[in-house]
């Protein structure tokens, strides 16, 4: 970890509130990194720092919402182990994958997917309202979405909150708040797994993150406690805003990218 880049003191009350901010959307709908990622960006530092601060301070959030959604009862941390588990082999393997394949092709491919879950859930308007029969077993659903949404979380990130929640409630029959709580165990499980490759690395900014990151934990705490209290009903319209945001911000990122 590092102080390299070194910031003016009145950039850490502003990214105290991003972090706030981030953590807060993030516990609700997921694509807290729409907020926090691009604010690091702006203030100068380089890249890989940048994520690798990113990640750190989000791994505050993530851990900080899941622990808040295990205490109200909306996980079992058992029933997850072998999703933890698998969900951290496979974000380690795209944490690794992502310094050796470009992921370009990725960001013209992941739109796509994500405008297809916001145009399904528009057109189905019960979806994730209420608990449903599960259609897949949970060692199965561990088993595929732990290694491959770890692996994608790991390699390049955007939109995962968006396909855990839609996983959860299409294949295991949860509703939106339920959903929301089993995405942010895996999200943390992915997040401590990355961070276990840039911390070593040097590419996180200490100063930063512990500040960005005290913001996380405050607001992934506000955050759970309104999906809890409000539900399905609450999460739903939320969870299709972030997901066309992510969808704009990759767009935006395509566009301004020299071909």
């Amino acid at each position: 970890m590092s102080f390299a880049e070194q910031l003016p003191v009145w950039a850490y009350p502003l990214l105290l509130a991003a972090g706030f901010s981030a953590g807060l959307v993030d516990s609700i709908a997921g694509g807290g990194g729409i907020i926090s990622l691009p604010v690091l960006l702006n203030f100068g530092l380089p890249p890989q720092l940048a994520l690798g601060t990113n990640k750190f301070q989000s791994s505050f959030g993530s851990v900080s919402a899941s622990w808040q959604y295990v205490r109200r009862g909306l996980v079992d941390l058992r029933s997850c182990r072998a999703g933890i588990l698998l969900t951290l082999a496979g974000a380690l393997l795209g944490a690794w994958a992502v310094q050796r394949v470009e992921s370009h092709v990725l960001e013209r491919v992941i739109p796509v997917l994500l405008a297809a879950i916001v145009v399904y859930l528009v057109f189905q308007p019960q979806l994730g309202l209420a608990d449903r029969p599960a259609r897949l077993g949970a060692a199965s659903f561990s088993a595929i979405f732990g290694l491959g949404l770890g692996f994608y979380d790991g390699f390049f990130g955007p939109g995962t909150g968006s396909f855990w929640a839609i996983a959860f409630v299409l294949l295991r029959g949860h509703d939106l708040p339920r959903a929301t709580a089993h995405t942010k165990v895996m999200n943390a499980a992915s997040n401590l797994a990355s961070l276990a490759l840039f911390a070593p690395a040097g590419l996180v900014h200490l100063g930063a993150g512990l500040v960005m990151a005290a913001g996380q934990v405050l607001g992934a705490r506000l955050g759970a406690g309104l999906v809890v209290r409000r539900g399905a009903r609450f999460v739903r319209p939320a969870f299709l805003l972030m997901a066309a945001l992510t969808i704009v911000r990759l767009l935006w990122i395509n566009l301004a990218r020299p071909h």
